[in-house]
């Protein structure tokens, strides 16, 4: 069984960053795909960030140049760094991981609120 643990959100003011981590359990599994979603009140779940394995990241257009996705194969982590964050970022973050011959896991989702 996966599981994924995700850490990081919180409250930042516009123009802050944040750093999001998502530690999937699991050595013996092969983790190809690794990436980020979000969910905003009343909107629909979209794709962030992904990353496969190895491979070139991946970003969404309203994210591109302010975010940066990164994995540690070692520790089986995604990472998530957001930086000049914004008012419309504020969205539940969900990591999600495509297992080899298994399928696709998330996790439990992470708040990040960004005042203006």
């Amino acid at each position: 069984q996966v599981q994924l643990v995700e850490s990081g959100g919180g409250l930042v003011q516009a123009g802050g960053s944040l750093r999001l981590s998502c530690a999937a359990s699991g050595s013996r599994f092969i983790f190809n795909l690794m990436g980020w979603y979000r969910q905003a009140p009343g909107k629909q779940r979209e794709l962030v960030a992904l990353i496969g394995n190895p491979g070139i990241p991946d970003y969404a257009d309203s994210v591109k140049g302010r975010f940066t996705i990164s994995r540690d194969n070692g520790k089986n982590t995604v990472y998530l760094q957001m930086n000049s964050l914004k008012p419309e970022d504020t969205a539940v973050y969900y990591c999600n991981v495509l297992v080899e011959g298994i399928g696709t896991y998330w996790g439990q989702g992470t708040q990040v609120t960004v005042s203006s």
